[in-house]
């Protein structure tokens, strides 16, 4: 099998693999899908043994930094970690909190449960203005634990409007931000974000795996408002021998302006559809034309 793509993460200079590996789904009950340590290390080696090479947690994602540390630390010089603060330590979950002995409290955990010395990027899980990252010294405790080589760069989860002017504070190395065929809100906001020189990692690029099952959970859009526009725009007719995810990934994969896009599963079969998927690369221009056209009309 031919080797994923690989572009820079920015201004962390960091070759990441265009597909990434988002391990929410390790999290675990009772807010995920059950899954087992074996079905765990099963995944997370698979996901290395593919060259994927860049893996996103958070402390709300449950075991899912546990079973990271537990099963793939003895590997870690293969891959760019990614976690997130601001998230509250054995805390309800979605409960965040920005202080900056929240914020030290947090990412010293990550450490520990990951089992390494270094997250090479932490990033905010709520997408804050200025103020608000700074009011209550957030923001300069990441930068103090950066200064302390606990982190290598600092990043955000963000979303517009605050997006615009976190990429003009200028201190962040990557924003994570919602992007997919059937929600291209951010569209122009992640060109801003590539073309002043910052990493871009897309989540949500697959839709969560809506297109293939319109009743699983979606977040920020409705699943009922992401099969109108679905249907409405008749993507099903484009789709010429491609699975509905392959059709979604390979449009998230057309922008420009993406570094990474993170896709998760606890399954190895759709692992590898991914990675094949990924392979293959940005979708033709005619065909994404045609896509950006109907979707906008």
């Amino acid at each position: 099998m031919a080797d994923l793509p690989k572009r820079v993460l920015g201004k962390t200079g960091f070759e990441v693999t265009t597909l990434g590996f988002g391990a929410m789904e390790l999290r675990g009950g009772p807010h995920g899908p059950e899954i087992t340590d074996e079905e765990a290390e099963r995944v997370l080696n698979a996901v290395l043994d593919s060259g994927i090479n860049f893996i996103d947690t958070s402390i709300d994602y449950g075991r899912s930094e546990e079973l990271i540390g537990r099963f793939i630390s003895n590997r870690r010089d293969e891959y760019f970690l990614a976690s997130k603060c601001g998230c509250v330590v054995d805390g309800q979950r979605g409960e965040h909190i920005h202080t900056a002995e929240n914020i030290r409290r947090g990412v010293e955990n990550s450490l520990r449960l990951l089992k390494t010395d270094q997250l090479d990027l932490v990033q905010f899980h709520r997408s804050l203005t200025k103020q608000e990252f700074e009011e209550e010294g957030a923001l300069q405790e990441a930068m103090k634990l950066k200064d302390e080589g606990k982190v290598r760069f600092v990043g955000v989860s963000g979303t517009l409007p605050n997006l615009v002017e976190q990429i003009e504070m200028g201190v962040f190395g990557a924003f994570q931000i919602p992007y997919s065929a059937l929600q291209r809100e951010h569209d122009d906001v992640i060109a801003k974000a590539a073309e002043t020189g910052h990493g871009t990692i897309i989540r949500g690029g697959v839709a969560r795996g809506a297109p293939a099952d319109w009743n699983r959970f979606y977040y920020m859009v409705p699943s009922e408002t992401m099969k109108d526009r679905w249907e409405v725009a008749k993507l099903d007719e484009m789709l010429d021998g491609m699975t509905r995810m392959e059709f979604m990934l390979r449009f998230t994969l057309s922008h420009p302006g993406l570094s990474t896009t993170i896709v998760g599963t606890k399954n190895p079969d759709h692992l590898r559809a991914n990675i094949e998927a990924a392979i293959k690369g940005p979708l033709p221009a005619e065909l994404l034309a045609d896509a950006r056209r109907r979707l906008a009309s």
